[in-house]
């Protein structure tokens, strides 16, 4: 059923050649096949193009008369048209309390990639909804840009990423369907750019192969435990979607335009997607998402990590689980749980109240910037009433490399009830640069290599190393920096920084990793809440296929802490600080 589409659309970009030219046993039987599709049951997801596909190839190219199969095609398209979000974006399958995705398969995997080549050759057929796919790829392009950084790399967030290089399968799509995008895309040396760079990344990632040349089951190395149970070798080959351009030819315009690159000088700080429930950060030195209310509802690997993490990174990627310890759940921008002392733990997946907010950056009264935010609400257990509200802050222009993550975490029930918590930062490589070493540990904060020696403030050496301390915990590899601070902890009676060292292959783009992290322990009285306030700091020092290493002054950076007005201060700051949003 999944390539009976591939298979449709060779016939209608090539049908003297597959179709015309085989015998009329042969067309007999691709026809009598294709047309068995009609007679399936079908996931209502994405799936659903594969059908209308199918049978658009069997009126253009094998002769069916179009009567014969225009209802199966519009009871599909009417359903397709329930999964419609706004500007631009579907969600893969039904957006509500059974399930909520919206990810590359709302765009470059099949929804939006399927709409294009539809729009391009069905215009004859219907062409009012060919009209509105339009229309939508232009509203859906506005913002998909912003998940591309300026080294070709995309944000990976969701299932199916052994698909790879299908993440810049939209741009190879409007390309083919020949679609003028407005400003800042209304240049095809802006999309070939896209397109190319994210080739260019991917070119560097030399793991994605099999000593035979075919591509691995997995993200940047081979990675098992990240795959979904409908994988098979031939899954990965999905990247292939990005060479439909290849359809072009080679007088069209995006050729013979000179690459170009991403348009930098048009992206704001922080971009809210309302559709996805993200906001898109892009900073001077990291490219990340923070992500809120959506979730899988099947039962995939990993779906609480691929969906229901906090923050999701174009050069950190995410981690995946292994196992059930804390070392195995490999916490990175998320926070854990635990009811009974570390046994099992429990994370983020399927959360309610899910909104977008602001919060504000003051200086006293005076308001000098609104930043977004995202706000959710979970519940850890059914068999414990305990309630957790998140709200996530994006980086502001006085901070622009932290962003905060403010949780409350309250005892609706009639008894005392005590939890551990794990809040983890971005996982980062975790090796040293020369030789792959264990990277040294900076714990003796009073030491002269301390903080002072380990971090430095010059711009002439990046420092290499890990740092714990009571409110605290940093990891600087070749990768950059990776941090995680305390700023408001309530009714904790330990609290601490640890450098946690996950299962190798965890994460998506390094082997072995580091998560800096907050552990705490809290006793939460009935009817009662406890308040976690943390601030992230990520800052990239390579990215991609670069050769250049991004030099900055970390130690000012990370002692340039975020000040923060919260209900459990006495006072605001004298200084610039971020205000929350409150119920």
């Amino acid at each position: 059923m999944v390539e009976m589409e591939i298979i449709s659309f060779a016939l209608l970009a090539a049908p003297d050649a597959l179709f015309h030219q085989q015998t009329e046993r042969a067309q007999t039987n691709i026809r009598e096949w294709l047309k068995t599709l009609n007679e399936k049951d079908f996931p209502v997801t994405n799936w659903l193009w594969f059908r209308v596909m199918t049978n658009l190839a069997l009126v253009k190219v094998c002769g069916v008369p179009y009567e014969e199969v225009k209802t199966y095609m519009k009871e599909d398209l009417d359903q397709l048209e329930n999964f419609y979000l706004d500007e631009g974006w579907s969600a893969d399958g039904f957006w509500n309390e059974n399930g909520r995705q919206a990810d590359y398969y709302s765009g470059s995997f099949a929804i939006q990639f399927s709409q294009l080549l539809y729009m391009k050759m069905a215009e004859q057929f219907d062409p009012d909804r060919c009209r509105k796919f339009r229309e939508r790829a232009l509203l859906f392009a506005s913002s998909f840009w912003r998940y591309f950084d300026k080294t070709g790399a995309a944000i990976p967030f969701g299932r199916s990423l052994t698909y790879r290089f299908a993440f810049a399968g939209f741009w190879s799509a409007i390309a083919f369907a020949e679609v003028d995008l407005p400003a800042p895309l209304n240049d095809w040396g802006i999309v070939k750019g896209l397109l190319l760079r994210h080739f260019r990344w991917w070119s560097y990632k030399s793991d994605v192969f099999n000593v035979d040349g075919t591509l691995t089951i997995g993200f940047t190395y081979p990675q098992m435990y990240m795959s979904e149970d409908y994988n098979s070798p031939q899954s990965p080959y999905w990247a292939m979607k990005s060479f439909v351009a290849l359809g072009l030819p080679p007088e069209h315009p995006f050729w013979t335009a000179e690459e170009k690159p991403l348009p930098v000088a048009e992206l704001e700080r922080s971009t809210p997607v309302n559709p996805a429930m993200h906001i898109l950060c892009h900073g001077e030195h990291h490219h990340f998402l923070l992500s809120s209310g959506q979730f899988c509802p099947w039962p995939l690997k990993a779906t609480e990590a691929k969906y229901g993490k906090f923050a999701y990174s174009s050069q950190f990627g995410f981690s995946v689980p292994t196992g059930s310890l804390i070392q195995q759940v490999a916490p990175d921008s998320t926070l854990a749980l635990s009811k009974d002392d570390g046994d099992t733990w429990r994370v983020p997946w399927k959360v309610h109240d899910h909104r977008l907010d602001n919060a504000w950056l003051r200086r006293g009264c005076q308001i000098l910037e609104e930043i977004p935010a995202l706000r959710s609400t979970w519940r850890p257990w059914k068999d414990a009433n305990i309630e957790v509200k998140a709200t996530l802050i994006a980086p502001c222009q006085r901070w622009p490399d932290w962003h905060l993550r403010v949780h409350e975490i309250t005892n609706l029930g009639s008894s005392e009830f005590t939890i551990r918590t794990v809040q983890g930062g971005f996982a980062i490589q975790g090796r040293e640069d020369r030789l792959g070493g264990v990277l040294r540990s900076y714990n003796d904060e009073a030491s002269d290599k301390g903080a002072a020696g380990f971090l430095g403030s010059s711009r002439s050496a990046f420092p290499e190393g890990t740092q714990e301390t009571s409110t605290a915990a940093i990891i600087c590899s070749n990768a950059g920096v990776s941090g995680i601070r305390s700023l408001i902890s309530t009714n904790c009676q330990q609290l601490k920084g640890e450098v946690l060292k996950p299962d190798a292959n965890t994460n998506l783009i390094w082997q072995r990793t580091l998560i800096p992290t907050i552990v705490s322990t809290m006793t939460i009285q009935p009817e009662s809440s406890t308040h976690l306030v943390t601030a992230v700091l990520a800052v990239v020092r390579r990215t991609g296929f670069e050769t250049e290493y991004t030099e900055v002054a970390i130690g000012d950076k990370w002692n340039d802490i975020p000040q923060i007005s919260h209900p459990t201060k006495a006072k605001a700051p004298s200084t610039d600080f971020i205000a929350f949003p409150q119920d």
